[in-house]
């Protein structure tokens, strides 16, 4: 075994073997000992370190504000990915950085300009939002470096951030569109709660917006009102919207936006004496639900998402989980694990630059935790790998209730 040794070591090393052997022979063991050196060198403790160690992948998420809580159950997916790599491979080989938009649409941009100046940045777990994925995209898209949102649900995201655009090159996503949870949800209201009369209401971000729309597409007639909220920490008082569902006869309202709205309109609900149930979407699908609406008012509440419960995941993930971070797997921590370790794969596979990752992931079957994942030319995960399950609040806890239905 030839021990490479950096520095004037190395050439003492040479100058020996020139003493020792012929000058051709030299050029071919230098030649040799160049190309071992490509992938290891050793280390003041006598071991190796892989010469793929050093690079980057972000998480682009809600850390902080009102929905921070779904950002932090991606990041921590993530991060365990990492963390579970860098055991194999060294510590600190690979760093996952976060990159904190609080869910706002407004700071995107100036956090996707942080990010992609990133050095040796080879991938993005995120952006978790829709509408911060609307403005964070195309300056991602631009910079080249590919993203895995595991939970950003827009359909317009994978044409380009309108209706009829041209996709971004870099855009996956490891999930179901609002394509496929909207109808599911409304399936699931009509065919499940057996609702004939239905209220539809949303916080007017692209995210609430667009799967409202989905789900009263699919409704038609079933749907006997409709309103617009402000988005979380817009509005504490929901007295018009409350009117108009009482008055409108519904027995289910929908609400398309994020947990702490959602919650602060079931309290207000129940608070005024309707007795319906409430369904939301993914954004919904959190325990700060419970926490803003109180745990008795809360009870019976329904939520959709594009993904299997985290307790199902594959192998050891839900116990690794806890065990990392001393509580349960949240919404979207297994499938941020899974996207993480896509962009792990890509490393392994030698694809070290992000051009050559974009291509890796594009073209990737990976079978994770939560699903396997292929992606469509466009970027959205291939029909037949669709999950939409629907969750209930039961005994003050969000808890699987079964697969949501498609017809």
């Amino acid at each position: 075994m030839i021990v490479i040794i950096d520095g004037g070591g190395f050439e003492a090393l040479r100058q020996g073997l020139a003493r020792a052997i012929g000058g051709v022979a030299i050029v071919a063991l230098i030649a040799g000992a160049a190309a071992c050196n490509s992938t290891t060198k050793t280390t003041n403790s006598g071991g190796t370190s892989n010469s793929k160690c050093g690079y980057k992948i972000a998480f682009f998420g809600a850390l902080s504000g009102s929905s921070a809580n779904l950002g932090i159950n991606i990041k921590q997916g993530a991060q365990l990915a990492v963390n579970q790599y860098n055991t194999k491979n060294g510590a600190n080989c690979v760093t996952l950085v976060p990159f904190d938009s609080q869910g706002d649409a407004k700071l995107a941009t100036g956090v996707a300009q942080k990010a992609i100046q990133t050095p040796k940045l080879l991938g993005i777990v995120g952006p978790a939002f829709s509408a911060e994925s609307a403005a964070a995209d195309p300056i991602i898209n631009e910079a080249g470096i590919p993203l895995i949102t595991p939970s950003a649900t827009n359909p317009i995201l994978a044409t380009g951030g309108t209706a009829n655009g041209t996709p971004w090159t870099v855009f996956h996503r490891a999930v179901a569109s609002d394509a496929n949870q909207g109808p599911a949800a409304a399936h699931y209201i009509s065919g499940v709660l057996k609702a004939t009369k239905v209220f539809v209401a949303d916080d007017q971000s692209t995210y609430g917006a667009g799967i409202a729309d989905a789900v009263k597409s699919t409704l038609g007639s079933a749907v006997v009102g409709t309103d617009k909220t402000g988005a979380d920490g817009q509005v504490t008082d929901f007295s018009g919207t409350i009117n108009k569902v009482k008055s409108s006869g519904a027995t289910v309202i929908f609400y398309g936006g994020y947990y702490a709205n959602a919650g602060l309109l079931r309290k207000q609900l129940t608070a005024a004496g309707w007795k319906g149930t409430l369904v939301g979407g993914d954004g919904a699908n959190d325990p700060g639900f419970i926490k803003a609406a109180g745990t008795a008012a809360a009870e019976g509440s329904i939520f959709t998402c594009p993904c299997a419960p985290a307790s199902k995941a594959g192998g050891t993930f839900d116990t690794d989980y806890k065990a990392a971070f001393n509580v349960d797997a949240g919404t979207y921590s297994d499938v941020a694990y899974d996207a993480a370790n896509i962009f792990l794969g890509g490393i392994d596979a030698g694809d070290l630059t992000p051009a050559t990752m974009n291509t890796y992931v594009s073209g990737v079957d990976y079978k994770g935790v939560a699903n396997e994942y292929k992606f469509t030319a466009d970027g959205n995960l291939d029909p037949s790998k669709v999950i939409v399950w629907a969750f209930k609040v039961t005994n003050g806890a969000v808890v699987a209730d079964q697969a949501a239905p498609t017809s």
